[in-house]
């Protein structure tokens, strides 16, 4: 992650920080260092040309971000952290995108469908759940990140 945080600086972005080993980062976009690229691309490049793989990144203003946690429709502080997760989307899916998913099919375990997210709620741990792996099936194909509430509200925590 400090190599992480060396590359996003390189970019001349500012106030750099990580969370754990997850490759979640944490920066500001000072106006005028974008260059000609998004910084999604931007970023992208550096880390292919740095680390040499290409990983697809999907980026999150902190208003993006506040906007995902306060849509979330279950009540987060009855909940685990653990067992809630939000999938971020890179594309908004269209209104019946998940209607091919019978929710009952992966009872205990739910889902909810957002503008930019969806929201998975594991009462039992997602480890043995096939619930994920039938979103992620869903087609078109649909771009997408997952994070557990927990690591949500600690991006949060580091944008303020």
């Amino acid at each position: 992650m400090a190599e992480l945080r060396e590359l996003i600086r390189g970019l001349g972005w500012t106030d750099v920080r990580t969370y754990l080993q997850s490759g979640n980062a944490v920066f500001d976009v000072p106006p005028g260092s974008e260059g000609e690229e998004r910084p999604r691309e931007r970023l992208e490049r550096a880390i292919a040309g740095h680390f040499g793989f290409e990983v697809h990144c999907l980026l999150r203003t902190q208003a993006e971000l506040r906007a995902v946690a306060d849509a979330c429709p279950y009540p987060v502080a009855e909940l685990d952290p653990a067992k809630l997760l939000v999938l971020f989307l890179e594309e908004r899916p269209a209104p019946d995108h998940f209607d091919s998913l019978d929710p009952s099919t992966y009872a205990p375990d739910t889902f909810e469908v957002g503008d930019s997210a969806v929201y998975c709620y594991f009462p039992h741990g997602m480890g043995r759940s096939k619930l994920t792996d039938a979103l992620s099936a869903v087609r078109p194909p649909l771009t997408m990140t997952g994070r557990n509430w927990r690591t949500v509200t600690k991006l949060l925590e580091l944008t303020a």
